[in-house]
């Protein structure tokens, strides 16, 4: 019979004047379901700069990575500590809108963050403008072409200004434009003080983004080290394998 206590997901902040100290640090994951260990991660670490990129073929385990380290998902034991001052937000894949108007989405996910009504005006208004979407303020949220979804997801998240946001491929589904207006937008994020964690199978995109690269194969990190590094001098032969375009079984 299992210990039941270990299998707490504790979150617990880290104070401190030290600058070195992760936002975000993973020990002990397990996630299991049966006998398969969906996520194996002894120890993970994460620093405050750049954003950083969660890698790997299908079923490698990266958006219940993704998931856990945002609280959405209770693994079978292990503990994330999390750096303080503290507030996170997630976008996903597919976009989560409300039916209301486009300016509708993003004051509700202010005044849900508590930000009281006589600021949320300018806030949404800025939202919008960051988002090319002012023009579109009135309409519904769910008519908009789906790049437009996601950027208004985006900007609605960022609106209340999150410590760390969490991204599972906000443009796998999306065109070439559209795509780099979400990019622009996780660019504008990381310089103005948002840590990125996000998960992407676009080696161009990882690429473009730059930062660090966490590679994930069978539920396992297999390497954490920065974006020019993997790309050219991957360590492992999943790794290699995987940059090659083979399938890793």
């Amino acid at each position: 019979m299992r210990d039941t206590a270990a299998h707490d997901l504790t979150v617990v902040p880290i104070r401190g004047e030290d600058t070195g100290i992760p936002i975000l640090t993973a020990t002990n994951l397990l996630l299991d379901k049966g006998d398969t260990a969906l996520l194996d991660i002894p120890r993970l670490q994460v620093q405050n700069h750049g954003p950083t990129l969660i890698m790997g073929p299908n079923g490698a385990g990266k958006s219940l990575l993704l998931r856990v380290l945002h609280g959405l998902i209770r693994p079978t034991r292990g503990q994330v500590s999390l750096a303080e001052p503290f507030d996170q937000a997630m976008v996903f894949q597919r976009p989560v809108l409300l039916r209301r108007s486009v300016a509708g989405n993003v004051d509700f996910v202010l005044k849900s963050a508590g930000i009281p009504r006589r600021h949320r005006k300018a806030r949404v208004a800025r939202a919008l403008a960051q988002a090319g979407l002012t023009d579109l303020a009135r309409q519904s949220a769910r008519s908009l072409s789906g790049g437009e979804q996601q950027k208004l997801a985006l900007v609605s998240a960022l609106a209340r200004k999150p410590d760390i946001l969490f991204l599972d491929e906000p443009t796998s589904n999306l065109d070439p434009t559209a795509t780099q207006s979400i990019e622009q937008l996780i660019a504008q994020a990381n310089r103005t003080g948002t840590k990125v964690i996000m998960v992407t199978h676009d080696a161009g995109q990882a690429k473009r983004i730059g930062g660090e690269v966490i590679f994930m194969n069978k539920g396992r990190v297999i390497e954490q080290t920065p974006i020019q590094h993997f790309l050219q001098s991957p360590k492992s032969d999943a790794a290699r394998h995987y940059l090659a375009g083979g399938l890793l079984i």
